[in-house]
């Protein structure tokens, strides 16, 4: 380990010898874990950090003066629909994606590098319950759609095949969710296909361009954002992996969406045989101000365009159908290949430009005193999973019924929207939906019929509590067998038991 008087004389360097202030005080202990901690910041980039943190953030917020005149949608032949495309195209689509699961060429990657603050947890967004009657958490619940869509694929083509699952996390979620998967005993996949891997971690940085102190002994660190995810492929030899398995194509997801669909064969699919680098689910936006970013193109490249970065008239026009013009919203739901992934790490991965977030950042004042700052306080630089777009030779978009793959988990439940009570309703109401189509009927206490699927309200708690596992059901198939002509009380727990019992 680097002695003090060199790891000062690097801080120097970087402009940055105030994060040994309080290194007198401390017991040998914690200044060998500090020297270790500033021993991994190179100096050049520790300074360069500091300085274009504090730069980005002087800049003026709002959208680019010039940026109306550069936006535009992307053109019909760069976008699949799900809503829009006939039953025999989704039917060849769907084929196509099972068979390169089949074939152990398709792995899923999560983005799970943030902690689960706004929601009012301290542990890692995964291992968080939203209260469905199972009491299964975000991770249980994409480790068995691994597991169902795996078992699928196999039955279509005689195999036994594999999805392996990359999951990144960071210093803060590293630990938790290692030991969550061995506490579950990895949800029964094979723990030598679930690789858990690292992404960086930066200094927040103050206004004026000074790393930030959280304790004496410790500096305040941020992940890099989840577009950290390049850095660490290299760092941890991920597309090596992904090589030595066979795999040629990855999906990439966010932690939080309790209806993401693991390795979607249609997805998978309809990028394959259009040929794609590069793809990304989207949603119809709800109204123009939603606060997602829209996939489009600037300057004929594709991109996503931060909700805040389009004018309140921009983003408001209608194309000749009435729909909004741009309207594609991005929901962090991504295929590509490995071969991208490849040039991407190798060669544009420099190029990305760190975003600017501004956050209250904990930390000890002058006198060593810690400070829970009630306002804004620091500058955190992130790196977005899609800033990659611009640099793909084919590029596609493929939208999906937001009530069918989109319900994010965000925030706690005094916020309201995108919370534990949404996500769980979001859940339940597909899986009444399910439940009805595959001919099921639901009857209150008194044997009265409860309403049908025309007649459910598009917002509130579905009229019966009805939850399917995943190990049952991926996408509502194969239900009828169980469900048709039948009727059940309210709640309904169709998991791999209930099944058995209700076999013909």
């Amino acid at each position: 380990m680097a002695s003090e008087q060199d790891v000062r004389a690097r801080l120097q360097r970087a402009g940055q010898e105030h994060l040994l202030r309080f290194y007198a005080e401390l017991a040998p202990g914690p200044r060998s874990a500090l020297l270790a901690e500033l021993e991994l910041l190179e100096p050049e980039t520790l300074r360069e950090h500091c300085q274009r943190a504090a730069a980005a953030c002087a800049r003026p917020r709002g959208p680019p003066p010039d940026l109306a005149a550069r936006l535009r949608p992307l053109p019909p032949e760069r976008l699949g629909s799900v809503i829009r495309s006939d039953p025999k195209t989704r039917r060849l689509w769907e084929q196509e994606g099972f068979h390169q699961i089949a074939l152990n060429k398709v792995a899923v990657l999560l983005l799970a590098g943030g902690q689960g603050t706004r929601l009012g947890v301290t542990y890692p967004k995964g291992m968080y319950q939203v209260g469905l009657p199972s009491q299964k958490t975000l991770y249980q619940l994409q480790a068995e759609r691994i597991r169902r869509v795996e078992q699928l694929a196999g039955e279509r083509h005689g195999t036994h095949c594999t999805v392996p699952w990359y999951i990144m996390t960071s210093e803060f979620t590293l630990g938790p969710t290692a030991e969550f998967f061995k506490e579950h005993d990895y949800f029964h996949l094979d723990p030598n296909n679930v690789v858990m891997f690292e992404q960086r971690m930066l200094p927040a940085v103050t206004f004026d361009g000074k790393a930030i102190l959280e304790r004496k002994d410790k500096v305040a660190m941020a992940p890099d954002g989840n577009g950290g995810l390049y850095r660490a492929l290299a760092d941890h030899q991920i597309l090596e992996d992904m090589e030595r398995r066979g795999v040629e194509f990855v999906h990439v997801y966010c932690v939080d969406n309790i209806l993401v669909r693991m390795a979607d064969p249609l997805f998978i699919g309809f990028c394959v045989l259009q040929g794609a680098d590069c793809g990304a689910k989207v949603v119809e936006k709800a109204y123009p101000e939603e606060p997602v970013g829209v996939v489009c193109q600037v300057d004929g490249v594709p991109q996503v365009v931060e909700y805040s970065e389009i004018s309140p008239e921009t983003v408001s026009l209608r194309a000749p159908d009435g729909s909004l013009l741009y309207n594609a919203g991005n929901i962090c739901n991504h295929f590509f290949t490995r071969s991208f992934l490849q040039v991407v790490t190798r060669q544009f991965e420099p190029l990305l430009k760190p975003h600017v977030a501004v956050k209250k950042v904990l930390h000890v004042d002058e006198e060593g005193n810690l400070v829970k700052p009630l306002e804004p306080n620091g500058i955190k630089m992130e790196k977005f999973v899609f800033d990659v777009f611009q640099f793909a030779e084919n590029f596609v978009a493929f939208e999906v019924l937001r009530e069918e793959e989109f319900s994010p988990l965000k925030n706690a439940d005094s916020a309201d929207r995108d919370n534990p009570t949404t996500a769980r309703r979001a859940l339940l109401t597909q899986h009444y939906h399910w439940a009805l189509q595959a001919g099921a009927h639901f009857v209150d206490a008194h044997g009265a019929r409860l309403p049908d699927l025309a007649s459910l309200p598009s917002s509130g708690e579905p009229p019966a509590v009805c939850e399917i596992s995943p190990l049952v059901s991926y996408s509502g198939e194969g239900l009828e067998v169980y469900l048709q002509g039948r009727e059940f009380q309210s709640p309904l727990i169709l998991d791999e038991n209930q099944v058995r019992a209700l076999q013909p």
